[in-house]
């Protein structure tokens, strides 16, 4: 049975949505702004994806997206939990796998490098937005705190994705330079 059966439904003119368990919120509400966040994270990781060339690297990014689908049902039925301790303790893995090949950080790394690792450093930036946006929601609404975790984690892994693909296109980071 499709999952979508029409497009266009204009139940949303009005300026409300629903959510899966059947209720109408508004469509600026913080727990709709968390969903927009994630979709817009999800499609920026999309973008990444495009870049990527290594089936390690591409089953790392398409093992996210589906994640951060599970984090949107969560979100879109309040009072669930989708998320939990193994995901997170999953992305610290992934995070000290890719990060134990690196060198130390020297200096604030700059976004660039190759488009792969701009692409990477653009989800990083648009996850911690979301992130925000997740700790704002739980400040009015309960929130399942493994996926603040999740997200937080997340970022990280995405700031050493970008590092090791700059590394790869190139041998050097673009950095920071106190002095202009």
């Amino acid at each position: 049975m499709p999952r979508l059966s029409r497009i266009t439904t204009r139940s949303g003119d009005g300026g409300q949505t629903g959510l899966a368990d059947g209720s109408r919120v508004d469509k600026d509400s913080p727990r709709i702004q968390v969903l927009g966040d994630l979709d817009e994270l999800n499609a920026a990781l999309g973008l990444l994806m495009a870049e990527l060339e290594h089936r390690e690297q591409q089953a790392l990014i398409t093992g996210i997206q589906q994640q951060l689908f599970n984090l949107g049902g969560e979100l879109a039925l309040p009072g669930t939990s989708t998320i939990d301790a193994e995901q997170v303790l999953w992305l610290e893995q992934r995070l000290k796998q890719i990060n134990t090949a690196l060198p130390p950080l020297q200096e604030f790394v700059l976004p660039g490098g190759s488009r792969a690792a701009a692409q990477a450093h653009l989800a990083r930036a648009v996850c911690r937005r979301a992130e925000r946006s997740l700790w704002g929601l739980s400040r009015q609404e309960w929130v399942n705190s493994e996926s603040l975790k999740y997200l937080n984690r997340l970022s990280d892994l995405l700031f050493v994705v970008a590092r090791a693909l700059a590394r790869q296109a190139s041998t050097a980071e673009p950095t920071w330079n106190k002095a202009p």
